[in-house]
């Protein structure tokens, strides 16, 4: 159950630093999702609120960023990037291998609640292609051995 009483101290200090509320749209969702863990249909309506701003727009922006989250994901988030530089030197047979030993698909998670796995555009670390993501953690270039020390590592 989403209660906004728990945000309002950190709204308040992240709301002192703007001029315009607006401003706070990112900062607010973040407090959301590290609060709870995603962003729920609640906490949009609490950040509209907040900024003064209709929720459509708010359901924009969590939808638009794949950094925001609407839903529970596991502790390990693995986010294979799929654009054109990591599916050149790989991506794709990463991503299979990952699904084959995950036994999940990209946008699942697995039944224990470890990992998630997901595809993504760009994270912008070509130069580490085929790469991914595991929670805040750049992890590349990915192949059949990288990725099982990266499961093994994740246990």
């Amino acid at each position: 159950m989403f209660d906004s009483k728990q945000f309002e101290k950190d709204a308040a200090e992240i709301m002192a630093r703007y001029d315009q509320k607006k401003a706070a749209t990112l900062p607010l969702l973040h407090l959301v999702q590290e609060k709870i863990g995603y962003i729920p249909p609640e906490g949009e309506q609490w950040v509209s609120e907040k900024v003064g701003v209709a929720i459509v727009h708010i359901r924009e922006v969590v939808s638009f960023y794949t950094m925001f989250r609407t839903k529970a994901i596991g502790k390990h988030h693995i986010q294979v990037c799929t654009n054109l530089p990591c599916v050149l030197r790989g991506a794709e047979q990463v991503m299979a291998y990952l699904k084959e030993r995950l036994g999940i698909d990209a946008g699942q998670t697995t039944p224990d609640g470890k990992f998630t796995l997901s595809s993504v555009e760009c994270l912008c670390a070509c130069e580490i292609a085929p790469m991914c993501q595991v929670n805040d953690r750049y992890i590349g270039p990915l192949d059949r051995a990288a990725v099982d020390k990266l499961l093994q590592d994740c246990v």
